[in-house]
């Protein structure tokens, strides 16, 4: 109905908030661009970072995913370190094993949010990447 009455005064609704819009410098859409920016982790994400000076979508999402799987990344770091102690090794390398599915469903849910044009904002990287972008 609302869309109706936009419509007939000339004017489109759209949820503008956190939405992909406008154009890329890399020459790919913005939800393409912000899939890619979790592909390969932070790695993915430092490129696209450095890539994209002006698309606010996709430099949220390259630092969401630079914050994310960089912090990530160190967990998995210190967890596998601790996990070559003798005695208590097969627990961490449980938690090391919990930790990396919780990352896999993440990372798997972030991609399909990018690409269908969210800014699906993590509670703590979310905001520092907010900020950052």
């Amino acid at each position: 109905m609302a869309k109706a009455r936009a419509k007939a005064k000339g004017k489109t609704t759209r949820k503008a908030t956190g939405r992909a819009g406008g154009k890329t410098s890399t020459g790919l859409e913005p939800n393409v661009a912000g899939l890619l920016c979790y592909v390969l982790g932070w790695v993915t994400g430092l490129v696209f970072f450095l890539l994209e000076p002006k698309n606010k979508f996709v430099r949220f999402h390259a630092m969401q995913s630079i914050i994310t799987f960089g912090a990530f990344t160190v967990v998995w770091f210190v967890i596998g370190m601790f996990s070559l102690i003798p005695v208590l090794g097969i627990a961490f390398s449980v938690i090391n094993g919990i930790i990396g599915l919780f990352a896999l469903v993440l990372w798997i849910v972030l991609m399909v949010r990018a690409y269908q044009g969210e800014k699906f904002k993590l509670p703590v990287a979310g905001d520092i990447a907010e900020r950052q972008a």
